[in-house]
């Protein structure tokens, strides 16, 4: 069963010669911007960590989808339920027909979500992007106020209001102009803190850096709502010091700011909650509004936006929704993945999977002189290479090799942060952990590889 298998390349190199078939296809009937070369893998079929290509290659995917697959591929009850909805009706739209899933998903939501709220709402959009422009409309409508302060090395999206939002340009080329009233703060990168500043001594440093945009860009009664991702993802899966985070909560008690939390990537699960604010809730600085997206609907596509009742409430009719928003058949995969993840414990399956590969990596970093910082929470973790440890560099090319080396061995991995020097965690919380070791063999083979490659002692 594949579920079960280990990777295993049977072709002489990747892709073989039916992926580069298909390949080959791709660039005649899709837009060039979407052929990219640095993977070159067609699936055929996936089961829980594991795809298998067209050449009958069997790969171990570290990638997930971008966070997507937190329950694996072709989970057998999730197809069942969609299958099931499928038989009844596709699609209603919820301003003229009211269908009990999507009714069924807030509720379930509602509870669960950890924000600001005795009495909790939510609904649906269709991707993170969505989800994080309707939660910025929640928290206009809410204050009364046009601006929003994001991050360094954020991302949100790719609409024209993301697009914004979302730090590194190479997103968003030529496709200005874009929406004003949306300010920058340096987000708490503590491994590139100041030189010689202690963890305490950055965070207010990065506090200070926050502050002065109300003196320098807006003031703090033009802001409506601060924009964080717990656990930045494209930025260089980077945690959100719960200092850092109860000083921004602070901030926005003070000044009547809602504070938001972008769980796109990092919610469901995947970070030893179920929820990744849980751990700002638990330290007393829960957020005001929460998105997710991604491994909500276990591969189909849908999103949600929750705040308390007062906060949703304010949000003039006409001004949210869309026609596939909160689609049957993604609502029904929806509740079928949250009730698998609630019963299975899919947030101790992350925290048991994250302490095999948060130790591995620490090891690596002992014993590699290019890994440079290795960090995380629960199954998300970033491993950093640079060229130095002293200077930091970021060894942007040393990481496009080594996810080569490895592709070729069955493992697939993805770069992160703003100089694609840090290789990401998102497999499956699925993976087996006879999968998990023999991913971690390939990724040492591969670093190793390349540092030869790269001449390195």
């Amino acid at each position: 069963m594949l579920r079960e298998d280990l990777p295993k390349i049977i072709t002489a190199t990747v892709p073989g010669p039916k992926s580069q078939e298909l390949l080959n296809r791709r660039k005649t009937a899709v837009p060039k911007a979407l052929c990219g070369d640095t993977y070159s893998i067609c699936i055929a079929k996936g089961e829980g960590a594991m795809i298998e290509d067209l050449d009958g290659n069997k790969f171990l995917d570290w990638i997930g989808g971008v966070g997507v697959l937190n329950i694996g591929y072709s989970r057998p009850e999730v197809v069942d339920a969609v299958q099931k909805q499928a038989e009844k009706y596709f699609h209603t739209i919820i301003n003229v027909i009211v269908h009990e899933g999507y009714i069924e998903l807030a509720e379930k939501l509602n509870e669960i979500i950890p924000c600001r709220g005795i009495h909790k709402k939510t609904y649906f959009a269709n991707s993170g992007a969505e989800a994080d422009e309707n939660a910025i409309k929640v928290a206009k409508a809410y204050t009364k106020r046009p601006n929003v302060i994001c991050f360094s090395g954020a991302f949100h999206g790719r609409t024209n209001l993301t697009m914004a939002l979302t730090a590194k340009k190479a997103y968003s080329v030529g496709m200005g102009p874009f929406p004003s009233g949306i300010y920058r703060a340096e987000y708490p990168y503590l491994y590139r803190a100041p030189k010689g500043y202690s963890k305490e001594e950055a965070i207010d440093y990065y506090i200070e850096k926050l502050e002065r945009i109300f003196d320098e860009a807006t003031p703090a009664s033009d802001v409506a709502a601060i924009l964080v991702e717990p656990l930045q993802g494209e930025g260089g899966f980077i945690p959100a010091p719960i200092e850092w985070i109860k000083a921004v909560r602070k901030i926005c008690d003070e000044n009547g700011i809602m504070l938001i939390a972008d769980e796109v990537q990092c919610g469901n699960c995947r970070t030893g909650k179920y929820f990744a604010s849980a751990y700002w809730s638990e330290a007393g600085a829960a957020p005001d509004i929460v998105v997710t997206a991604k491994s909500l609907g276990g591969g189909m596509p849908i999103s949600a936006i929750t705040a308390s009742e007062e906060i949703m409430d304010a949000v003039i009719p006409g001004t949210i929704g869309g026609t596939y928003c909160g689609n049957p058949l993604s609502c029904a995969a929806a509740l079928k993945t949250m009730e698998i993840m609630k019963e299975e414990d899919f947030c101790g399956k992350a925290r048991h999977i994250g302490e095999k590969i948060m130790k591995a990596y620490e090891g690596f970093k002992e014993k590699y002189s290019v890994v440079g910082d290795v960090r995380g929470l629960g199954a998300m973790i970033g491993i950093e290479f640079v060229k130095s440890k002293e200077n930091k560099e970021p060894y942007t090319e040393f990481v496009s090799a080594m996810i080569q080396y490895a592709l070729q061995k069955g493992l697939m991995l993805e770069c992160a942060g703003t100089a694609g020097n840090v290789i990401r965690f998102l497999a499956p919380l699925t993976m087996t952990d006879v999968q998990t070791e023999a991913g971690l063999v390939i990724f040492e083979e591969a670093l190793v590889e390349t540092m030869k490659k790269f001449g390195i002692e």
